[in-house]
Order: structure tokens, then C-alpha cells, then sequence
């Protein structure tokens, strides 16, 4: 099954509470709460807070954006799982370091693997799940360095969050999305298209309907539930997600 879900930095402005609010308005399942402004790492008191509050109003938190970067500047990954835990999350997302592929040396890229091992290793133990969402400028940028990845780390609990790359063609996206079905865990969705000068700007999710449709499609086939989770709309604006959670609820029943 699929749920939808909203990413708490989509709306950093918006406090805690018009977040879950606005969830819950919109017919959504479940939050992303980020770790960057509304969840700090090590702020389990507030974790607790914000667990609770989602919780009474019957949504879940569905997962940990900790932005945690899984290299030797990072740090430690215990604060971040200590906040997880307490959020109850059972999805904790990362990033595979701060290079891209073409940029990292062979030592970094090692430093990277040891500690996504770590931090792979660590949540197992508490029932949690880490995820690498791809992203340019880490070892996630391209599909070919993502899955070296995956290899080179050797642990099947390590999943992966799918989204659209930035600038890419469909054909391209779908080709990623088929690649990373055994190993997907979440779904970043939004819609950008390009301008006549070239510039890739946000656009209503109602004018991608026909591309999301072939991306659900292919979501589908892989085993379990998931969310697909609203990362960004249009305007930053609280009425577009309203509108978009339309759709894609229209999409997700269809």
C-alpha cells in the first residue's frame, strides 16, 4: 500500500503545530519531521512532544529527514538515532556524505562506507531503518555510484529514498526508479518543470499527472508499503499542497 505523506521542510516556516494541522487538512498519513529546524538532534524532549501531537491527530511519523551527512565531520550517530527513537520513526533518511561521486577520493568514499556501516548497523538493532536519499553533491548523485554504494556497504538493511533527479529526462528517472525497487524504502514526489530559458522551476502536481502515473505504477511493484512523501510545492504555499494532495490521492486510488 501506498500512503501520502508530507516532509516537514517543505514548509520550514510554519510551525509544528499549522504543520500537523495542515497534514491532517490536506488528507495525508504521516510526517517527515526534519531534523534541521523542527526536530534538533539530541532534543528528545521536543521529539517526544512532536511524537505525541502527531500522533493525536492520527497521523504517524513516518520518518527522520536527519540530514546526517555519514562521514568523519558528521560525527556521531547516536543522538540522531536517540531522536528517532523517540519520535517512534521507523525510517531514519541520510546522505551519503558531502562530494560527489566525480569529487571523492577513494579515502573518503571509504570513510563514507565505514560510517554508513555503523549507522546501518546501529538502527538494526533498534528496529530502525536507514535510508540514503539521492542528492547531488554525495556519493548518491548518479545511479551507477548509488548502487556501487549499496555493494560496498554489504548490508541489506540499507535502503534507498527515490526521488526525480533534478534536470533529468523520464526516461532517465524511470530507468533509476526500476533499479532502485529492491531496495526502496520511501518516495520523495514533486513536480518541476523547465521554462523557455531553460530554468527548472515548481509546478502544481496536476500538470504531472501523466509522469506520476508511470511512477506509481512502477512503486507499486515493489514488496511492502511506503509512503510518498510531498517534499516541495509550489510558492512554498500551504493551499498548493491542499490542491496537490488532491491528486495524488486521486492517483493513489485510481
Amino acid at each position: 500500500m501506498l500512503n501520502m505523506g508530507l516532509t516537514s521542510i517543505t514548509f520550514r516556516k510554519l510551525s509544528l503545530s499549522e504543520i500537523i494541522t495542515l497534514a491532517k487538512e490536506s488528507g495525508l498519513h504521516g510526517i517527515e519531521w526534519g531534523g534541521d529546524v523542527h526536530v534538533p538532534p539530541g532534543d528528545l524532549e521536543r521529539a517526544r512532544d512532536v511524537r505525541e501531537k502527531t500522533e493525536a491527530a492520527g497521523l504517524s511519523v513516518c520518518s527522520y529527514g536527519s540530514y546526517y551527512r555519514c562521514d568523519e565531520e558528521a560525527g556521531d550517530f547516536s543522538d540522531i538515532l536517540a531522536t528517532a527513537q523517540e519520535l517512534h520513526a521507523p525510517v531514519v533518511r541520510v546522505w551519503a556524505g558531502g562530494k560527489g561521486s566525480d569529487a571523492a577520493e577513494g579515502a573518503y568514499r571509504e570513510e563514507v562506507i565505514e560510517n554508513l556501516d555503523k549507522a546501518v548497523s546501529a538502527a538494526n538493532e533498534m528496529g530502525i531503518t536507514v535510508a540514503l536519499e539521492y542528492h547531488r553533491n554525495t556519493l548518491t548523485d548518479t545511479q551507477a555510484s548509488a548502487h556501487q554504494l549499496l555493494e560496498e556497504v554489504g548490508l541489506p538493511e540499507l535502503k534507498l529514498y527515490w526521488q526525480p533527479r533534478t534536470g533529468g529526462t523520464f526516461q532517465e528517472n524511470i530507468a533509476e526508479l526500476e533499479a532502485a525497487l529492491p531496495k526502496l524504502a520511501y518516495v520523495h514526489l514533486f513536480h518541476w518543470g523547465t521554462d523557455e530559458d531553460g530554468s527548472i522551476d515548481r509546478r502544481p502536481l496536476a500538470e504531472g499527472v501523466e509522469i506520476w502515473e508511470e511512477y506509481l505504477q512502477l512503486i507499486r511493484q515493489a514488496d511492502g508499503d511506503r509512503f510518498v512523501l510531498f517534499e516541495f510545492v509550489l510558492g512554498d504555499s500551504p493551499e498548493q499542497l491542499r490542491e496537490d494532495a488532491k491528486v495524488l490521492s486521486h492517483l493513489l486510488n485510481k
